[in-house]
């Protein structure tokens, strides 16, 4: 009995353990898919059931202090570091959808999913309409 409590106990913490690993929550680093170099920390979290992401670094020293000129609304030349560039999603299964994205280089705002490519790789699809028409970048996990 008391080896079966045991054995019960530690498939749980694996199962926790494991969970936890298999989540978008947490800090990734973008990378610019035209010129394959690092260009931001984003950290994705999670509040009111929805999924977003802030930028919290920008690896680029010379865009440090960009500001979103191209954007509109509430976002028009506010700070790049600091702007919540994923808004919204939802979590469908394995992918999370309904949300949008903000690209501040150009300064318009696409819908959007996410779904984890492993553990440390994640998939992020901006589009207009249908996925089909868009484009995809390759997030990377930032290590502790």
């Amino acid at each position: 009995m008391k080896n079966n409590i045991l054995i019960i106990a530690a498939l749980f913490f694996t199962t926790v353990f494991y969970a936890q690993n298999q989540t978008v929550i947490g800090k990734w680093k973008t990378i610019d898919d035209e010129t394959g170099k690092a260009k931001s920390i984003v950290e994705i979290y999670e509040k009111s059931g929805k999924i977003y992401g802030k930028v919290v670094e920008i690896l680029d020293l010379e865009h440090k202090n960009n500001v979103c000129s191209e954007c509109s609304g509430s976002d028009k030349n506010k700070p790049i570091l600091g702007m919540i560039v994923i808004k919204g999603l939802t979590k469908e299964g394995d992918e999370y959808t309904n949300g949008k994205i903000l690209d501040p280089k150009n300064g318009k705002t696409y819908k959007c999913f996410i779904t984890l490519e492993s553990k440390d790789k994640l998939k992020v699809r901006g589009f207009i309409g249908i996925s089909l028409f868009g484009r995809t970048q390759y997030w990377y996990r930032v290590k502790n």
